[in-house]
């Protein structure tokens, strides 16, 4: 159904947006308010006589028109709270709240902020006395020659002084003559950078950034860039100074740093993110930010945007940015030259005619309108600047040359125009350079600072046999020195899998290279061999040298628990190979042992042999491709607590457990003469590892009850729903390697294993394999995932096991707000929760419940019942929903219609409902009234198991509120709200929790304490 959005605002960034947003084919209207000349009268753009100041009546305006989004353009109604006032009505709006908006309404905020998560940004002091910030201005150790307004000045509070007089003149009208009004109460002085001024903006729904062209403004109102300060005069994009590469740094290095910084500090940031940038010799550093649109920067950036807008925000409001990242143009430039009136940035008349719009649109050009108004039928001026031309061409000269066929058609008396924009961008095109192979994206000094950091850490793993030392083109090794007599050698190599990605996105890689050394090393132990040197292999788009230093700092560390050496490696920085941020690993590791000593000795594995297990540390390396899938689905990130019985530790740190290294504990044991047979159990799990090993015939029978298997593979089951065959046919579930040995070797060899640190359980036998017949049993699996006991080494239990609980899957009915939505979001979030919510299902699109359901990272679905025959057909949708995510309970929180009786029957005893009384009494709607009209001086709420007559199934949980002399419905209301946040999750997690429930007969049934 085509949809109707509105714009707030009056200047040509609304026009823009609104011309932009009508080219979708899903909108049939775009409202703009106050609006222009140009938004008044177009086929899909009208203006819309409503108060934008008055954020009640607009909220009103826009549930009466059926209004999808909202979305902001100017900076003040941000800073006003226009977002936040839209969406808690209901309301859908996009742009950053008044909280997050502080980055732009506030300029020391702003600072503060940016020093606290470390963004590059130019020195700085807040001062809110005139006399002490000359008196910086006059002693600081840098050119402290920039002042602004702190708050909101239309663009225009910013002064780059050429002296210190300059900047102590600047202070006295910001500060004393209230050149910029409250704006000005407090001023910031700082350091006056150098290079060139470019503004990086982005699209962002609170966790993914998705950057947009660079461009540059131009403020300066004559040419030459001279003149006073406007509030932009012109632009042009893409910036040729901000190279693919730069773009990349400006996204990390500051965009997506902000964001996340934001969401760190529990405001998060949604909508369009400005970042005025100085190209400085040291790279790009905050001028400042906008929490908007830039304008005249909006004139040339969307006109490249290739993608729908309307779909972009919608992607961004739901908090999906990330599956539908917008698409720009390719090798197009866009120039927008601002017309403005005689005396702009000061004084100036209004009224006078404009002519030549049919005329710029002959030459193919658009007409951004700002300052304009409609005067009998005609089109007048009626502001400073007045509108806005683009151009969008192949290259910056010919949208330059077009730009200037416009500025000639279009007229009004006194009109003020540059005819530069875009000059200094043809300059550094037309400069001659030669390329360089670090403009291509390698960087060998970088390389080469890394090679310098990680000798040491290399050097450290020398031992008899090897003395590490980078550089050369090849490493030695003396087996001799090593005092090996009859050497084989045995090699294996192996990398770390999609386990990197859980690295990356924590941004945790001192780990990782333990992992890639455990997993060559085990390997090359099941052959006996002795790991003698390790060769590494880590390859990126871009280098990190703090990511490659920690990475192989790991590596180091771990070869030195191998007790190999790290002879050598090779990094690969492989431009346009890898997306920003992402690298990828492989080892190398070569072993020796005595010909004697050679592993497996298949011909003397026989039938009744012991299996010994030998623990793991956790996941270790493999299965993450499933373990990432399981986590995507789950109501967990990787940064929230690990789940109970895990640990301490959070989800991320706790899957990313490095993989333990078996060669110096095992080397021992597996040269005693005693072991016939080790496996490690890496890729395919118990299943398919302990065969490699294995005399063709023969197989393991495994009792999972023997060893302990750690609670994070019992919560993979359990979220993902695994099979057993599953489990173990990709995890290890708590055995990282496996020895065969004779049954009267049993207790020697776990007492030998026992004394080098390593816990290990008799935990199966070698049977007889008949021909088709599976090698590996694994018997009790599922019990023993429930199980969190100790193990003693005989394979007897200690004491008791307790059952680790299965957290109940729930899923939340609204129609709006959500009013006990958040309660229970909270509740269910808190450790010792017996229930998660892992969907949020509406009945009603862009309401604020979805919005509360969509910050807690919760899925979520809209089923509009409209679009339904029946009521049946209707609650057939919602069931499919709830059987998708694997529902076990139901809660009602305002959900506003009716079920069928055969949706009610069939989530009888799952489903509850919370009810403004103390029922039986005062069912129905309107439960306030009833209680006032009967003169009770006792109401309050109750939460029950939903049956087919309304507001009738059996009483979980009640709480009484006081009705109080004077009460309205309002204020009984807001009480009995209170009530209700109290016990609807309380009685969640009576019937999570299996404290409670509903019986055969229909009674409720409960626990009995001793």
């Amino acid at each position: 159904m085509a949809a109707l959005v509105f714009v707030v605002g009056s200047g040509g960034r609304e026009h823009t947006l609104a011309w932009k947003l009508a080219q979708s084919k899903h909108i049939k209207q775009v409202l703009v308010a106050p609006g222009n000349a140009g938004t008044a009268c177009s086929e899909k753009i009208s203006n819309a006589a409503i108060s934008i100041s008055d954020h009640s009546a607009l909220a009103q305006f826009c549930k009466d028109e059926k209004i999808e989004f909202v979305v902001v353009g100017p900076e003040a109604p941000l800073a006003a709270g226009i977002v936040g006032s839209l969406t808690s009505a209901g309301v859908r709006c996009f742009g950053p709240t008044a909280e997050a908006a502080q980055l732009e309404s506030s300029k020391r905020f702003a600072k503060e902020f940016m020093d606290r998560h470390g963004i590059p940004t130019a020195q700085w002091r807040a001062f809110t006395q005139p006399e002490e910030a000359c008196s910086f201005i006059v002693s600081a150790d840098y050119p402290a020659l920039v002042v602004k307004a702190s708050g909101l000045a239309a663009g225009k509070g910013v002064i780059v002084a050429k002296s210190k007089e300059e900047a102590c003149k600047a202070v006295q009208e910001i500060m004393q003559d209230k050149a910029f009004g409250a704006a000005g109460e407090t001023v910031v002085i700082e350091e006056l950078l150098e290079g060139e001024e470019v503004s990086c903006l982005c699209f962002t729904d609170g966790r993914t950034v998705a950057p947009m062209p660079a461009a540059q403004d131009h403020k300066r109102l004559l040419e030459g860039d001279r003149g006073p300060n406007t509030g932009g005069m012109g632009a042009y994009c893409p910036a040729p100074q901000v190279s693919k590469d730069l773009l990349l740094k400006i996204k990390n290095t500051i965009l997506q740093r902000t964001v996340d910084g934001m969401q760190q500090e529990g405001t998060p940031y949604t909508g369009v993110l400005y970042a005025g940038i100085i190209l400085t010799k040291d790279g790009p550093k905050v001028l400042e930010f906008n929490c908007r649109f830039g304008d005249p920067e909006c004139q040339v950036i969307l006109p490249l945007l290739k993608s729908d807008l309307y779909e972009v925000i919608k992607s961004t409001l739901d908090g999906l940015l990330c599956t539908s990242l917008p698409v720009w143009l390719e090798n197009r430039t866009a120039i927008t030259v601002v017309m403005a009136s005689q005396g702009y940035p000061g004084d100036y008349a209004k009224g006078m005619e404009i002519t030549g719009f049919p005329e710029a649109q002959a030459l193919g050009l658009e007409v951004f309108q700002a300052g304009t108004a409609l005067k009998d039928g005609k089109v007048v001026t009626n502001g400073g600047r007045v509108l806005t031309i683009t151009a969008i061409r192949e290259n910056l000269i010919s949208a330059l040359e077009d730009v200037k066929k416009g500025l000639a058609a279009v007229k009004f008396e006194g009109a003020v125009y540059r005819t530069d924009i875009g000059c200094r961008a043809i300059a550094f095109l037309q400069q001659p350079r030669g390329l360089t192979y670090k403009e291509s994206g390698v960087d060998i000094a970088a390389g080469n600072i890394l090679v310098k950091k990680i000798k040491p850490l290399a050097k450290a793993t020398s031992r008899p046999g090897c003395d590490v030392d980078l550089g050369g083109f090849a490493g030695l090794f003396d087996l001799k020195a090593a005092g090996f007599k009859d050497p084989l050698l045995a090699c294996g190599t192996d990398g770390v899998g999609t386990k990197l990605k859980i690295a990356q996105q924590c941004n945790k890689h001192d780990t990782i290279g333990q992992d890639l050394v455990a997993m060559c090393v085990n390997d090359i132990l099941a052959q006996g061999a002795e790991p003698l040197f390790f060769l590494d292999y880590f390859s990126c788009g871009r280098l990190d040298l703090n990511t490659a230093e920690a990475v192989v700092a790991g590596v180091a560390k771990a070869c030195g628990k191998a007790g190999c050496a790290l002879l050598g490696g090779e990094t690969a920085e492989m431009p346009d190979m890898y997306p920003s941020g992402e690298y990828d690993l492989a080892g190398f590791a070569v072993g020796a042992m005595e010909r004697d000593q050679k592993l497996p000795r298949l011909e003397r594995v026989t039938e009744g042999d012991a299996v010994i297990g030998i623990a793991s540390s956790g996941l270790h390396s493999n299965g993450f491709s499933l373990v990432r899938k399981i986590v995507a689905k789950s109501s967990l990130q990787y940064s929230s607590p690990a789940p109970d019985g895990c640990g301490d530790q959070t989800l991320g740190d706790l899957l990313l457990t490095p993989t333990r290294i078996y060669s110096r504990s095992l080397l021992p044991v597996l040269h005693s003469g005693r072991v016939k047979a080790f496996a490690h159990i890496t890729g395919g799990g118990l299943l398919e590892n302990i065969p490699r090993v294995l005399p063709q015939k023969l197989g393991v029978d495994l009792d999972a009850q023997t060893w302990r298997i750690p609670a994070i593979f019992s919560w993979l089951q359990q979220e993902g729903h695994l099979s057993e065959e599953e489990m173990a046919r990709t995890f290890n579930c708590g055995v990282g390697a496996v020895l065969v040995v004779a049954q009267d070797m049993t207790e020697q060899v776990l007492r030998d294993v026992q004394q080098q640190q390593e816990k290990a359980w008799v935990i199966g036998r070698v049977v007889a394999c008949p021909e088709g017949s599976p090698r590996v049993r694994v018997r009790h699996l599922n019990e023993a995932m429930q199980v969190n006991g100790s193990v003693l080494g005989n394979g007897t239990t200690r004491g008791h096991f307790s059952v680790q609980p299965k957290k109940a899957r729930v899923a939340v009915l609204i129609s709006g707000t959500g009013s006990n939505l958040q309660a229970l979001i909270d509740s269910t979030q808190k450790r010792g929760s017996a229930a998660h919510i892992v969907v949020v299902i509406s009945n009603k699109a862009a309401v604020a419940g979805l919005d509360k359901a969509a910050r807690a990272g919760i899925p979520t679905s809209v089923i509009n019942h409209k679009s339904y025959k029946s009521r049946v057909d209707f609650d057939t949708a919602i069931d499919q929903v709830l059987e998708e995510f694997s529902t076990d309970i139901v809660c009602l929180a305002g959900f506003m219609r009716i079920l069928s009786g055969p949706f009610v029957r069939k989530w009888n005893g799952k489903m509850l409902n919370i009810h403004p009384s103390l029922l039986p009494s005062f069912k129905g709607s309107n439960a306030h009234e009833q209680a006032l009209g009967a003169g009770v001086t006792v109401t309050g709420c109750t939460v029950h198991f939903v049956a087919e007559d309304v507001d009738a199934g059996p009483i979980i949980l009640q709480e009484a509120v006081p009705v109080k002399r004077g009460d309205t419905v309002a204020t009984l209301s807001e009480r009995v709200k209170m009530a209700e946040h109290k016990i609807f999750p309380a009685a969640l997690q009576l019937v999570a929790s299996g404290t409670v429930w509903l019986g055969e007969d229909g009674k409720l049934c409960s626990v009995q304490k001793e």
